[in-house]
Formats: C-alpha cells, structure tokens, sequence
C-alpha cells in the first residue's frame, strides 16, 4: 500500500470506531480481515496512524475546525508527525487510493496551524469534561500534563533478577539496542519512532528464557517503592495478570510467601505462564472462590498487602489513547467505589505494624488522595508513611525522584511529564 492509502484505510477505521464506538484494536483487526491483501507492515502503518490521530484528537479537529475522522487524520500529520503542508498534500492528492486533495479551507488551516487561545482540554488532548479534575491536581499546568500523556510511550522491559542482571539482559537484547531506565535500576528501554513496528519482544530469547518482563518503568516503580522484603507474607490482592506479582518475587529473592489473588479469575489466567517461565518458586496463587473467602487463613498474618486498584486507566493513556475517548463521568463513581471497598478486604488481612501500599495507574485526587484520606479518616490505626522515606527504597536516585514525582501528603505521583514513565500513584500505609 502506498502512503496515501494508508492514510485512507486509517480515516476509514476512525470512522468505524466514532460510529460504532468499539475498541481501536478490535476495530484495527475488523479491518485487517476485511482487507487482506494488508501486509504485516501495512496493517503496523495503519495502526500507528490511527492511535496517533486518537492522540491529538482534540487538538486536530480544533486545527481543522471540525470533529470528523479526516481532520483528526490530517491535523494529526501537523501535530503529532510534525509533516509540512506540501507532505500533507502529497499524502492527500486524490490519486489512487488516496484521501481527496486538500481544499482551500484545509490548507490554510493547517498552514497557520494556530492554537493560540485554544482551551486546555484542546492543548491537553483530552475530553472537556475532565478539565476540572485535572485542574485539581496540575492547576494551570494542566495542559502540559494531559500533552505528555498524549505522547507515544516508549516500550519498557524489567529485568528478572532471579535470573540475570541488567547488563545481562541488555546484552541478550542487544539487537534491539535497550538502554537503561532513569529510576528503576532493573528497567530497560526501546524506544520506537512514530512508524516503527512494536519489536517482537515476545519472541527474543531474553524474554522466552524469562529473563525480561514487558513492563512499564512507572509500574515497576510501583512494585519497587510498595517495600517488599525477603522472607515478609505477601499478598498482590489484584493480581491481574501478574506484572506486579512477578516484581515482587524477584524484590523477595524468593523468600518467605507471596500470594497473588484477583476478583475475576479470568484475569489471572496468564500468571501462571508468566510465573513458570520467571523462576519464581514463592508464590501461591488463590483463584477466587465462588463460596467462602479464599484469604480468610490470611488474616491478620501479612506484612504487606499490594492493591494495584481498579481505576479509570488514565495514567496508561500513552498505551491506551483510544480509552479516554471513551471514559465517562459514571465511569470515575464505579471506580472510586470499588477501590474503597478494596482497600476495606485489606484491612483484616495486615498483621500489627504491616502495610498496605496503595497503586493506581492514574492520576486523579478522587481515586488517589482523597481515597487515602478517606481511608485513614475510617481507620485511624493506619497512618500515611511519609513518601521520602518511601521513594528511600531507590538509593542515590531517591532525591532526585521525589523531585521529579508530585508529593502530596498522601503519596507519590509519577506522570509522563515528571518522571517519564506512565502515570502512577502509590501511598504506603502502615497498621499501628
């Protein structure tokens, strides 16, 4: 395919998606069975213009002018890809399978490419009604935050110290040329140029070997600043697939018991896989149980209880753009909800001066600080460990960090713009 029909195929999927409001990726793989004289690198072509246009959707159609499926794709050519006009042209010149010719109205608009005076939301990229959530946190900085959160992520690898060091996995990984994270000392990362097919990672010896996990450096951060020790009871109370389960086990040398559980089984399906494949010999994995309470010969035995909370998924923005086009305000109540009534099943399973640390991958204060406070006004035996002494767990990083991070009384807050990692929130809180 060339690349004006790329373009097509891409303003053709934006389309489907705004009509039928589904998932890119679903949408994505509707297309390619329908189209299959689409190569591998065509399919990886029309993919990353489209996330790119979800990226900068608010900003395009601003730019443009209108809110339709080809000006979020040419403004995003402009904002995103950084193309000159006479590029654009060429991508859009009618012949082929290309998208029409620019009209006047297109060329003047993107020539000026003008957003002075433009809201935050627009500079942000991000849905209007989450302005006054993010100003809450960010102030006039908003705009700033929600850009960097609409920036492509890098892909960021952790290695798995039960079985090689970093410099070792970077060697095995050496083709895809990994450098070493900022702030996690066991991170790795590649980066991609905006047309650049995601590497096949899972197929490197490094990552079939488990000597790498695919992990951001914000969640293994997460994992990391939580504190778990040798030889401590452990419990990852939302499991999911593991990502932070398997952290843990390699921060405990694969000592004492660490327990990985989740709400819905279906979601602990590839732990163990990943467990196998880790080394990982001390966790017990506890699939929930349709009677009874799966964790009721844990109470008051664990030193640490790891909730990696139901939320809204705004900090994982860069890797999901499509999802906050597609979050709603009731959505934001559900999950606020449900992390409270999680943080309530940890409170009889932590032992006397145990701890329970708080992850969300977002960064508004409902699902973070207020659910901290609200948490410590229900259980005036826990406290807020004081988040320098938390980040102390990075070593001569940790003062850099907590300058970077947004510190609240409450906890840490890593974003995209601050730390360079995806966005997280984590507050360590201790039983009395």
């Amino acid at each position: 395919m060339t690349p004006g029909a790329r373009l097509a195929a891409a303003i053709e999927v934006l389309a489907d998606i705004g009509a039928r409001r589904r998932p890119a990726p679903d949408t994505l793989k509707d297309w390619g069975l329908s189209h299959r004289f689409a190569g591998s690198g065509d399919r990886a072509g029309i993919a990353g213009l489209v996330y790119d246009a979800l990226r900068r959707r608010a900003s395009s159609a601003y730019l443009l002018g209108e809110d339709s499926p080809r000006a979020t794709a040419l403004g995003m050519l402009v904002r995103e890809r950084g193309l000159e006009l006479d590029v654009v042209a060429r991508l859009a010149d009618g012949t082929g399978h290309s998208p029409s010719p620019l009209t006047d109205a297109e060329r003047a608009r993107l020539t000026a490419a003008d957003l002075a005076g433009a809201p935050a939301h627009v500079l942000g990229d991000y849905p209007e009604w989450l302005d006054p959530y993010l100003a809450r946190v960010f102030g006039d900085e908003r705009a700033e935050e929600g850009a960097a959160l609409a920036s492509r992520a890098p892909l960021d690898l952790r290695t798995n110290t039960l079985k090689a060091t970093r410099d070792e996995a970077a060697r095995s990984l050496a083709d895809l040329a990994p450098e070493p994270t900022r702030w996690s000392p066991q991170g790795l990362r590649i980066r991609l140029k905006a047309d650049a097919k995601s590497p096949a990672v899972h197929a490197e010896f490094a990552y079939l070997k488990g000597l790498v996990e695919v992990q951001d450096e914000g969640s293994q951060l997460a994992a990391l600043l939580a504190g778990a020790k040798p030889g401590e009871q452990v419990l990852d109370l939302c499991a999911g697939g593991g990502g932070k389960t398997l952290a843990l086990a390699a921060l405990m040398e694969n000592k004492g018991q660490l327990y990985a559980t989740d709400d819905d089984k279906r979601r602990l399906a590839p732990i163990h896989d990943r467990l196998e494949r880790s080394g990982a010999r001390n966790v017990q994995v506890r699939a929930p149980k349709s009677v009874g309470n799966e964790l009721a010969d844990l109470a008051g035995k664990l030193d640490l209880v790891l909730i990696d909370a139901p939320c809204t998924g705004i900090g994982a923005w860069r890797r999901n753009p499509d999802a906050k086009w597609r979050v709603r305000p009731g959505a934001l109540e559900v999950r606020v909800k449900e992390q409270a009534e999680t943080l309530e099943r940890a409170v009889s399973l932590v032992r006397a001066g145990g701890r329970i640390a708080y992850i969300t991958c977002s960064v508004l204060d409902e699902e973070n600080g207020a659910q901290v406070r609200a948490f410590t006004a229900r259980h005036p035996e826990f406290s807020v460990e004081k988040p320098a002494d938390v980040a102390g767990v990075l070593g001569e990083r940790a003062y850099m960090f907590s300058r970077a991070a947004l510190v609240s009384d409450e906890g840490l807050l890593m974003t995209p713009r601050r730390t360079d990692t995806d966005g997280f929130f984590i507050s360590v809180i201790r039983r009395a």
